[in-house]
């Protein structure tokens, strides 16, 4: 998606200096975050070594969030405040859920516009919870590379539409993520591969993760990716894989009306399960249920093979469409490379190597290479490598148009164009003396408005009163590198001209993201100060303790003013433990720490006395 980069004059990042910049794969089981170090990507772990983070949210009873793997460990015992998966909801309306709503355990609101979910912090959004993740991400990054973060560039589903590109962007900014780019995530895969070993050809880039799928007809040749086609599934990934054997569990056990708490806990053992077969021929599910029942089942390999077989050959066919789009046979393809955890099911793997009678590449880690992509191209716009070294020439997934008379879809842009791109028709009015005209802007393939996706609406008014058909006014569609569009309209005579960035409806509004970050900026005051007290009271604690045990063994040093002077402030700190504020409680500690200084002395001197006796000058 990324064209040649040229820098500003005096922009250009001099010799020494090396900006930080990163490569993010928002996922949706899990995230990563890669930066370039000595010339390498890779993946940036946390303080554990581990460096995938499970792309879960918990709203706590105490007003804080837990993020990944304490979120994921808890999501079984509350399943109604743990949102997992919000990569499937991002830019998505309750009514293009449809079928996937009834089996996810959330309460969710009625807005038409956006995805909302009752948590016991108020109603939380998908983009709210991305961003949650994002700020996890760029946390760990900034501690990892010590310093703050130039940007990153941020991977999406290649067949992400419009409205959902532009959620994950205002995820991005609510985190205070500047988005150097939003890359497609086969693309950044390809990346990896290309630069990684010198690949040349044409390659077809399978992406399987959990709850997207996308493929990808993609030309190499020294430095130049260009992407020949797209096509996919938002909305199918290991999460359905998962699903399957959940209702096939059920059905076997004979389980029916199963509350939250079980059903995500039946959810999370189908997963495990899941993973567990693709190393296992068969594997054990045991675990109890709320009510005391127990849960006990063996699946094996082909048992679970036969359940999600219309699953994976699903995959198959927007693999077919890609080719055809790309012009291209299973013939010219060199390689096929898999990317996202879901390739790992043996089935999987199988389904490809059958369909395009080769052994696909899987020689980098499939859950890590769309960040390493990623981290390779943020590296490039960060300016710490010359621009140019590679062209990255992307498409857009989905055709763009308007809507025209009789609610029909008129496609300026079509799928499968490179991007940036700008394309521009002629139109007229439709009756007499017309002097204003709607702009109805939509997205998809479909021949009839009611079948594609609205995108955004603006009027162009001041035309001339003319005849119907004597005006001409000239519509023009911009798509940026991010792959996000822009659209103009002016009348050719008079020059008169409207405008519109599209920002859909299913995304968030900029009021909206403005007071999402003041509210942001407020709670990271409070966190701050909350995260001042924490250590003002460690610190506290640990000068108590240790004025204790020196009472305890050298009390007799003092007289009674001392000794009661030293309670005195003893006491006054342990109030101040319970209510005071930070700066209370350090003004306690100074004072306790000034009224045994004499104290201090007086047991330096007793030890010195200790060391000292019996010794002679001469052996000393």
């Amino acid at each position: 998606m990324a064209l040649l980069q040229i820098a500003e004059p005096g922009m250009s990042a001099a010799p020494h200096q090396h900006r930080l910049a990163v490569g993010i794969d928002l996922g949706t089981t899990n995230s990563l975050v890669a930066a370039v170090k000595s010339g390498s990507a890779v993946c940036l772990p946390d303080e554990n070594g581990r460096v995938t983070l499970p792309s879960v949210v918990r709203y706590l009873s105490d007003g804080q969030i837990g993020i990944g793997h304490e979120a994921l460990a808890e999501q079984p015992t509350d399943p109604l405040n743990t949102v997992s998966s919000a990569k499937r909801l991002i830019g998505r309306t309750l009514a293009d859920l449809s079928q996937e709503a009834h089996y996810l355990p959330y309460r969710f609101g009625q807005s038409s516009h956006v995805v909302e979910i009752n948590t016991r912090h108020g109603i939380k959004t998908p983009i709210e919870v991305s961003s949650e993740i994002l700020k996890a991400l760029k946390t760990r990054a900034e501690e990892s590379l010590g310093g703050q973060l130039t940007g990153a560039v941020i991977t999406v589903p290649a067949y992400f539409d419009d409205a959902q590109r532009q959620a994950t962007k205002d995820a991005a900014r609510l985190a205070g993520i500047n988005v150097l780019r939003l890359l497609n995530e086969p693309t950044a895969a390809a990346i990896a591969y290309g630069l990684d070993n010198g690949s040349e050809g044409t390659f077809v880039v399978y992406d399987l993760g959990g709850g997207t799928l996308d493929v990808s007809v993609l030309e190499l040749s020294k430095g130049l990716f260009q992407v020949k086609s797209t096509n996919g599934d938002s909305a199918l990934g290991g999460d359905d894989f998962d699903q399957r054997l959940f209702c096939h569990l059920l059905e076997q056990l004979g389980l029916s009306q199963l509350n939250d708490q079980d059903s995500r806990l039946l959810l999370s053992l189908a997963r495990r399960t899941k993973e567990d077969l693709t190393a296992h021929e068969q594997t054990l599910i045991e675990a109890a249920l709320s009510d005391g029942r127990q849960v006990r089942a063996t699946v094996t390999r082909q048992e679970f093979q036969e359940l999600t077989r219309h699953l994976v050959q699903k995959t198959i066919e927007p693999v077919k469409q890609a080719l055809k789009d790309a012009g291209v046979s299973k013939a010219d393809i060199k390689g096929v490379i898999m990317v996202g955890g879901s390739t790992r099911m043996p089935h999987i793997q199988q389904a490809v190597a059958t369909f395009f009678g080769q052994t696909p590449l899987n020689n980098l880690n499939p859950d890590q290479v769309v960040a390493l992509g990623a981290a390779m191209q943020a590296d490039v716009l960060a300016g710490n490598k010359t621009a140019g070294e590679w062209l990255l020439l992307d498409v857009i997934p989905l055709s763009l148009g308007l809507e025209t008379y009789g609610g029909l879809a008129e496609k300026i842009i079509p799928r499968n164009s490179t991007i940036p791109t700008a394309r521009a028709q002629d139109f007229t009015t439709f009756k007499d003396g017309q002097t204003a005209m709607t702009v109805h802007v939509v997205q998809g393939e479909r021949e009839l408005v009611s079948d594609c996706r609205s995108l955004a609406k603006f009027t162009l008014r001041g035309i001339p009163p003319m005849a119907a058909g004597a005006a001409r006014i000239r519509v023009t569609f911009q798509v940026d590198a991010d792959g996000l569009l822009s659209v103009s309209a002016q009348e050719q005579s008079t020059g008169v001209q409207a405008q519109i960035e599209v920002k859909p409806s299913y995304g968030l509004d900029d009021d909206t993201i403005t007071q999402m970050l003041k509210d942001s900026m407020a709670n990271a005051a409070g966190d701050m100060a909350a995260r001042a007290r924490a250590e003002a009271v460690v610190e506290a604690e640990s000068l108590l303790d240790a004025v204790a045990a020196a009472l305890e063994l050298d009390a007799d040093l003092l007289d009674e003013a001392e000794l009661t002077a030293i309670r005195s402030s003893i006491a006054a700190l342990e109030g101040r433990l319970k209510n005071g504020t930070a700066q209370d409680i350090r003004a306690a500690v100074s004072a306790l720490g000034a009224s045994t200084d004499n104290f201090a002395a007086k047991r330096m001197n007793r030890n010195i006395q200790r060391a000292l006796a019996g010794q002679s000058i001469d052996d000393i």
